[in-house]
This record gives C-alpha cells, sequence and structure tokens, in this order.
C-alpha cells in the first residue's frame, strides 16, 4: 500500500509500505476512504514531539470501511463503516475505567501516528477496534464524519468543556485554525454572552466571525485593554489557547479575570512563561489536557440529527494520491488560507458525488 511516511523532522514521503496485518484478536483492518492532516502532524514534522520515529505512517483521523476483524472483535464486521477515533481505548486499565482514554495504560491512548502506524495510509490497523471505531449513521457523509475524529472532540472536550463554558460567559479563543473554529462551535452550544477570537491571520478572521464569533482582533489590536473595557474592566470568563506558542498560552493568562479558567488545546513544543507573580492571587484555573474522545457518540448523535454543522470547515479536497500536495498546502495555511484538508480514496468519491 502506499503511505505517508515520516522521515525525520522536515522530511516525509508517500511511498510503498506494507499492507497491515492482524496482530492482536481485538484488532480491525480499515480501508482509508477518507482522512485529513492535523496540526500535530505538523508539530511531528518540526521535531516537536520525539516520540515518533523515523519511518513512522503519520496520522490519526479518518474514516473507512472494515475489511477484517480479529477473533475477539464483536462491535464491527467487514463491509461497516467507521469511523477511526484519534484515540484507542484498552477499556480495562484504570484510566479508561474513569472514560479518561487519552491517558490509557493499557496499549491505547493517541499511538496511531505516534507510536504505532497511523491513518495516512490506503489501509491502517486498528487495535482495540470494538472502542476505538463508531459505525457511521447512512446520513453523516465521509467527509462531516472526519470532523469527529479528533478537532470537534478535542474542542469539545478540551477546549469548552475543561474550559466549563457557561451561559452568559465571554468566552475568548486565541487562535482562528481548525480548532479555534471548531472551539467556537462547541462553545456556543451553552449560551455564552459573546465569544471574540484572536488571530494574525486576515482569512482565519473572516473564518471565524463566518463561524459565528461576535468579535475578532489581531495583532494590531489592544488585545486585553479592549476585552477588559468589554467586560467592565474584569476580563475574559474563559480563555481557550488553540494555537500550541508560548505567545499565545501567555496573552490567554493576561486577558483572564480573577476566578477565570484558561483551557489549552494547543500542542506546544516549547516552554511558555507562567506569570504566577500576577496570577497566585486570581484564583485562575488552567487546565492542559490530551482529548479522550469520551463524548464522540454524543457529538455523532447531534450530527446525524442536523444539531452540529461544521460549515466551511473542509477547506481544500484531494485525491489520497495526492498527499504530499495536501501536506503543502496545509502547511502554508497562512498563504492558502487552508483551514482543513480532507483527502479521498477513490472508492470513496464516488460515494460522495
Amino acid at each position: 500500500m502506499k503511505a505517508l511516511v515520516y522521515n525525520g523532522p522536515g522530511q516525509r514521503s508517500w511511498r510503498e509500505m506494507p499492507d497491515p496485518v492482524i496482530q492482536d484478536p481485538e484488532d480491525a483492518i480499515v480501508r482509508v476512504d477518507a482522512v485529513t492532516i492535523c496540526g500535530t502532524d505538523l508539530h511531528i514534522l518540526k521535531g516537536d514531539v520525539p516520540t515518533v520515529e523515523h519511518g513512522r505512517i503519520l496520522g490519526h483521523e479518518a474514516v473507512g470501511t472494515i475489511t477484517e476483524v480479529g477473533d475477539g472483535v464483536r462491535g464491527v464486521t467487514p463491509g461497516d463503516r467507521v469511523l477511526i477515533s484519534c484515540i484507542t481505548s484498552c477499556g480495562r486499565c484504570e484510566y479508561c475505567r474513569q472514560g479518561r482514554y487519552g491517558q490509557c495504560l493499557g496499549g491505547g491512548g493517541w499511538i496511531l501516528g505516534h507510536l504505532i502506524d497511523g491513518t495516512q495510509a490506503e489501509q491502517v490497523r486498528v487495535p482495540f477496534a470494538d472502542r476505538s471505531v463508531y459505525k457511521l449513521p447512512d446520513n453523516v457523509s465521509n467527509e462531516s464524519a472526519l470532523l469527529l475524529a479528533d478537532i470537534l472532540p478535542t474542542s469539545y472536550e478540551v477546549g469548552t468543556l475543561a474550559g466549563q463554558v457557561s451561559p452568559g460567559d465571554t468566552v475568548v479563543i486565541v487562535g482562528a485554525g481548525p480548532i479555534g473554529l471548531a472551539a467556537i462551535t462547541t462553545s456556543k452550544l451553552f449560551s455564552p454572552s459573546s465569544v471574540i477570537v484572536i488571530d494574525s491571520a486576515p482569512a482565519r478572521q473572516k473564518a471565524a466571525l463566518d463561524h459565528g464569533a461576535d468579535l475578532v482582533f489581531g495583532p494590531d489590536d489592544d488585545v486585553v485593554a479592549t476585552i477588559k473595557d468589554l467586560t467592565g474592566g474584569l476580563g475574559a470568563d474563559v480563555a481557550i489557547e488553540a494555537v500550541g506558542v508560548p505567545a499565545t498560552f501567555e496573552l490567554c493568562a493576561q486577558v483572564i479575570r480573577p476566578c477565570g479558567r484558561v483551557a489549552n488545546v494547543g500542542v506546544h513544543g516549547a516552554p511558555a512563561t507562567l506569570h504566577l507573580e500576577e496570577l497566585w492571587i486570581k484564583d485562575v484555573t488552567i487546565t492542559t489536557g490530551l482529548v479522550d474522545t469520551s463524548t464522540t457518540p454524543r457529538l455523532l448523535s447531534m450530527l446525524a440529527a442536523g444539531r452540529l454543522a461544521m460549515p466551511g470547515l473542509i477547506t481544500h479536497r484531494y485525491g489520497l494520491d495526492e498527499m504530499q500536495d495536501a501536506y503543502d498546502v496545509f502547511s502554508r495555511a497562512g498563504e492558502t488560507g487552508a483551514l482543513k484538508v480532507a483527502l479521498f480514496s477513490d472508492e470513496s468519491k464516488d460515494l460522495e458525488a
């Protein structure tokens, strides 16, 4: 099969790799019908995730069709169309029994495209299939389902829920990339009084407004002073960091009010300064986290019922064999205007049409 392979920092190749095979009774082999690229993949290519070995197939978000299952798989069968979650779960360890699948101790967690070969390929082996893939309703397209593999549950769990967004809150989202845009959608499920987005790129500022942001600011604005003016001198109730660089985390800490919540979602590859000399007296809560995907069934039900939509989030579409082109466009999002890219197999393109 063909696959996108990490060859070390700054190096990737689309090349032939061995087909995956069943290694454990709980495995499933999935033909990849649709796949996307995550900002985390770009962090890996920058060398920010040293646990990823050279020769690893990248990717942790996909939709596909089951082609083979191990003897221990009970919930899916060959021919089923499924969502492949970015998180796998053994279902037995202490953390999985608490629903904290991202911290799985039994061989799961974030392993696809990280510790084992991932989804940016024509086929993928998915461990713990009964708890790591989800059958898709007929009325949910492959393209829509892709957004539930990582981006929507991540923004919902690590941003909106961890930040405890509540009715009437002022929510500030720093970063209007895919996660930031998804955070607008998921935070608005809780009726905040205003959602304010900060981003440096004009195209992403416009995208934030299109996705429901009430106000958008850029790097030339005095963001801290403006947000305090808008909130009676207090600051934001919730600040969601959706970029993963020191400056954006530090900005979240600056705009938050006493007793506010900072929810860090971004993947960081460099240290950020935590100004405890300013924060210690403010009763501020700071959360970090890896998505658990415990809310994926809920989000899938909402999507199927027409209660959740992400219009315009996927801006570029490719064939699976155009993976290198898709990476080039996605990695230059500031120039290309790419938000989320989607790649489809020939079989999937026929179905989507």
